[in-house]
Order: C-alpha cells, then sequence, then structure tokens
C-alpha cells in the first residue's frame, strides 16, 4: 500500500496536507487583509474622500491577488517539476493551478474586511474602525494558522498582529505626511 499526502492516518503526513493548505489559505486571506489595508489606510491618510479610497483598495485589491496567484503558481511549479524529477508519484504532486487559485481566492477574501471597514463608516472613524477590524482579523488568521500547524497561537497571533500593526501605521503616517506636506496638492 502507498501513503499518500491526504492519508490522515499518518501525523507526517497530515502535518504536511495541513502546513500545505496553511501556505495557500490561510496566509493568503492574511497577506489581503494586511495588503489592502495598509493602501487604504495610506490614502485614507492624504484624504477623507471616498472616491480615491476606493480605487486604490480595488487596485490593491486586483493586483494583489493576481500577485498572489502567480507567486503560487510559480513556487509550486518549481516544485512539482523537483518532484516529478525524483520520480514522485504523479497522484501526490500539487497542482499549480490549484494552488494558484486557492491563494487567489484567500486574497480575495482576505481583502473584503479592510474594503468594508474603510468604505461603510463615516469619515472620521475611518481609519480606526479599519486598524481595530485589521487587527482583529490578523489575531484571528494568525491563532487559526497556529492551530493548523499546531503551533502556539498566542504568539503566532501576537507576531502577525506586531506586523500589520506596523504596516498600518507606517503608511497611514506617510499618507499623512504627504497630504499635510501639500506634494499632491
Amino acid at each position: 500500500m502507498t501513503l499518500r499526502v491526504n492519508d490522515l492516518s499518518d501525523p507526517v503526513e497530515d502535518l504536511a496536507s495541513r502546513l500545505n493548505w496553511l501556505r495557500a489559505g490561510v496566509l493568503g486571506a492574511n497577506d489581503g487583509i494586511v495588503s489592502v489595508a495598509a493602501v487604504v489606510v495610506g490614502v485614507a491618510g492624504v484624504t477623507t474622500a471616498t472616491g480615491p479610497i476606493l480605487v486604490a483598495g480595488l487596485a490593491a485589491v486586483l493586483g494583489g491577488a493576481i500577485s498572489m496567484a502567480l507567486g503560487e503558481y510559480v513556487s509550486v511549479s518549481s516544485q512539482t517539476d523537483s518532484q516529478r524529477a525524483l520520480g514522485v508519484d504523479e497522484e501526490e504532486v500539487v497542482s499549480p493551478w490549484h494552488a494558484a487559485l486557492a491563494s487567489a481566492v484567500a486574497f480575495l477574501a482576505g481583502s473584503v474586511l479592510p474594503m468594508l471597514a474603510i468604505l461603510l463608516p463615516p469619515p472620521s472613524s475611518r481609519v480606526p474602525v479599519t486598524f481595530a477590524a485589521v487587527l482583529v482579523a490578523l489575531a484571528i488568521t494568525g491563532a487559526v494558522g497556529a492551530w493548523i500547524g499546531r503551533a502556539d497561537p498566542v504568539r503566532a497571533a501576537l507576531r502577525v498582529v506586531m506586523g500589520g500593526a506596523l504596516a498600518l501605521a507606517a503608511t497611514f503616517a506617510v499618507g499623512s505626511w504627504l497630504g499635510a506636506s501639500g506634494m499632491l496638492a
């Protein structure tokens, strides 16, 4: 009997399967959350007008999803080429197309939250609402990712929240500085 990655009776193979899903799913959603939130918060530092925030956000969503899909496709294609050259059973080789689609869908799913958080509240509370929603979502994705990988969820959640907070603070500060400097007038 040949053991396959989807055979959950082996804990090592089960972990490998979980980690592959983690990379394409949870981390794709995490990237969608952070990337899109950083862009829209940066633009919100310059202006409270909905139009520019919406356009920048949609560009970040589309560009990010395509970038994630292409990156995943190239990465998994390289892995697949190596597996085939080493004679790995064809049924155990991951599909680059499936990985690309999963990554793009996960990014798109993650990007919904920051778009809603920046566009739905009144202009005066957009940035604080977005910061709060994004940091809570990042804590959840960090904890879920750790749980899937059987790691410490608190440590992972803190790491993701700290990184996300840094990205949001940096882009908002740059946007605010550019808006106040008059360079964009």
